[in-house]
């Protein structure tokens, strides 16, 4: 493993302050390229199959409405089960495209037990695409286009299906993107290596150095041990005082509510992501970036360079309104894939 601080370039923006403060701006979302407002659909259909453990919901494009499309799966975090915690990224993805599968996998924060949840998930994922197949009205799945993301606990499920997707039925994934994952004092879903991960799948990991919760440790250990997959990446996001709101580096970085897509499930989760959940620099220039260009790379050769987590596209973290760059990402890839950016 070789660890490449990969330098930032310093673009020149327009001066804009917070009257509040005095200081500079947050960054916004770009107007285009991964991580940004280019959108294909100017709407998003939401439906309920959750009641369940093993249930899902699902988002689907609309306005207009393809025939079919890629299928992301999207798995919340240990207790963040309403998808209103992530619908704002939920509703970039969807915009763009694709279709969003998120199960539940877990009733409350109490049942089933942690042994389950890769099954329910698993279960889920299955009945969504089967409904999404066979019902008529809905975008149909297109399963050779096969994503998934997953936050912290979320993380560990989405690895896990990674390396075995094939034992639980489920179709082979292009590329999985684990934001924060660990399962704290749970192992339920954990393996020992993650080695079955195919060589044909993208595996990116972004993690947070103020992550109280869960750690860097899972991360590191998937992508120490997914030996077999020659495009991965580990990202370290980092705080930044700079400006105004300052951008966090703790666990829940991934949240960024839309109330429009409320579950309906009320717990102590949903009430920490109303008062921690901002969409920032962290969303765009992070998790929706790098999830935005695997599945570019994947779908259409586009951005290849920065779903491999190589060039300084990839540590960039957006500018501050007066140019000053947000503090950039620590990035680790494998030395072969270095190698075939720098030659």
């Amino acid at each position: 493993m070789i660890n490449v601080w990969i330098p930032t370039l310093l673009l020149i923006g327009s001066l804009v302050y917070s009257h509040d403060t005095g200081k500079p701006a947050a960054p916004v979302q770009p107007a285009d390229g991964p991580g940004g407002q280019n959108y294909l659909h100017a709407e998003v259909t939401f439906s309920d199959h959750a009641r369940r453990s093993d249930g899902f919901w699902l988002f689907e494009p609309a306005a207009p409405i393809p025939e079919n499309a890629p299928v992301v799966v999207f798995h919340h975090g240990y207790g963040a089960i309403n998808p209103m915690i992530y619908g704002a990224w939920i509703r970039h993805i969807v915009r763009q495209g694709n279709i969003v599968i998120y199960p539940r996998y877990q009733k409350n924060l109490l049942f089933p037990g942690s042994k389950h949840f890769v099954p329910n998930a698993a279960k889920g994922i299955r009945s969504a695409l089967k409904l999404l197949s066979e019902e008529a009205g809905r975008v149909r799945p297109d399963t050779n286009a096969f994503f998934i993301a997953g936050h912290s606990y979320g993380g560990a499920i989405s690895a896990h299906i990674a390396a075995r997707y094939a034992e639980l039925g489920l179709p082979h994934p292009k590329g999985v993107l684990l934001c924060a994952p660990g399962t704290g004092p749970l192992n339920g879903g954990l393996l020992e290596s993650y080695e079955g991960i195919s060589p044909q799948t993208r595996l990116g990991i972004v993690v947070s150095v103020n992550d109280y919760v869960v750690g860097e440790e899972l991360g590191r250990t998937v992508y120490q041990t997914a030996t077999q997959t020659p495009y991965r990446f580990l990202m370290r996001q980092f705080p930044d005082t700079h400006g105004t709101p300052e951008l966090t580096a703790g666990h829940n970085e991934c949240y960024a509510m839309d109330p429009e897509f409320d579950g309906g499930v009320e717990n102590l989760s949903l009430k920490r992501a109303r008062r921690v959940a901002q969409e920032n620099a962290a969303d765009y220039f992070a998790y929706w970036k790098m999830l935005d260009a695997m599945m570019a790379c994947e779908l259409r050769g586009e951005h290849c360079e920065l779903a491999k987590g190589c060039g300084p596209e990839a540590a960039f973290m957006g500018q501050w309104s007066d140019g000053h760059p947000v503090q950039p990402m620590e990035v680790w890839v494998p030395e072969d894939t270095v190698a075939q950016y720098t030659d």
